[in-house]
């Protein structure tokens, strides 16, 4: 009889143990990584002012999309952080539902779906991420063709584009730089064999720590990120806009249908849109949703206005349905 109670015991106990994580969670965010975007300092910081507890999730966007869609009947997540093509991806199946947060009227128009499907929360430039040290000697890139040279054999890496955000948004940036178009998706198919040929490195994962490490000397990155190894890790980091141009890609914040936490995930975007919020996105080097004012401290941490120059706004929702086109080109004449 004793030993009854004591399994009974360690079954219960094992049970109660099951289910702390769940329950120390307030708010599940999928694609909410600590070393991307700095959001380990956002949710600390929505820890502090909101006490909400909202672990940090290392998907990327396509694998976050993904899970929704698994979970679609019945929804684990709250909200789903997104490259705005799989935002609008998100919206396309069925898997967000509308909210507007507070501030939603200053996003302008082209950084927020009509119905609040998505609302884009801050941007980043594409470029390439570089560490210096890791070079040995070479010089640092200076445009996207450089990468197809000898010098820069097993050296280059891009995320990769049919699974990540980022990677189609490399895509995209070196396509339109060299001649392309939402139409033709030639430039950068012929790019990417041509790197591929110079031994390119295509993780699938967000790469930064791999950077910083110097096992990737560069990178198809954001300058956020860049600017953050430059003025927080030990070592010698660069930032390039790339001589024959880039684009400006932003990502978004969806409220999941029928998600477990709605309200508590309501007031979470309310704070990424907020006064402060934008502040922090801001002071982890990335450009607001919202039109604040970059303080003078950290707007002289980028580079200047003249190399922003060369970055590009685009139609993201004739890339998003050009996606399929180029994903398909890709697996077949580069992979």
């Amino acid at each position: 009889m004793k030993l009854v109670r004591l399994m009974t015991a360690l079954l219960a106990l094992a049970a109660f143990a099951s289910l702390q994580p769940a329950k120390a969670a307030d708010v599940i965010c999928y694609n909410c990584p600590p070393q991307w975007a700095d959001w380990a300092t956002m949710l600390k910081q929505v820890k502090a002012d909101l006490g909400y507890d909202i672990p940090f999730d290392n998907k990327n966007s396509g694998q976050a999309l993904s899970q929704l869609i698994a979970e679609k009947s019945n929804p684990v997540a709250d909200i789903g952080y997104f490259g705005v093509n799989f935002g609008m991806k998100a919206k396309a199946q069925g898997v967000t539902q509308p909210y507007k947060p507070a501030k939603w009227d200053e996003v302008p128009a082209g950084l927020k779906d009509p119905d609040g499907n998505w609302t884009a929360i801050h941007s980043g430039t594409l470029g390439l991420f570089v560490n210096v040290d890791a070079l040995g000697g070479k010089p640092i890139p200076a445009c996207w063709k450089d990468l197809e040279k000898p010098d820069y054999k097993g050296m280059v890496g891009y995320l990769d584009p049919p699974s990540a955000a980022v990677g189609y948004v490399g895509a995209v940036a070196v396509n339109l730089a060299l001649g392309g178009s939402d139409q033709d998706f030639s430039p950068a198919v012929s790019f990417f064999k041509k790197l591929h040929a110079n031994d390119a490195i295509v993780p699938k994962q967000t790469s930064y720590a791999r950077v910083v490490s110097g096992e990737i000397p560069i990178l198809f990155d954001y300058d956020f990120n860049a600017y953050r190894a430059k003025y927080t890790e030990k070592g010698n980091f660069a930032f390039v806009i790339p001589c024959e141009g880039s684009v400006v890609f932003p990502y978004v914040v969806s409220l999941t249908k029928g998600a477990p936490n709605a309200d508590k995930a309501r007031k979470v975007m309310d704070y990424l849109l907020s006064d402060k919020g934008q502040a922090i996105w801001t002071n982890a080097y990335l450009r607001p949703a919202r039109p604040i004012e970059l303080p003078p401290e950290v707007k002289a941490k980028f580079l200047p206005d003249s190399d922003y120059a060369r970055a590009r706004s685009v139609d993201w929702a004739k890339m998003e349905a050009a996606q399929k086109a180029f994903t398909d080109r890709y697996l077949a004449e580069v992979r």
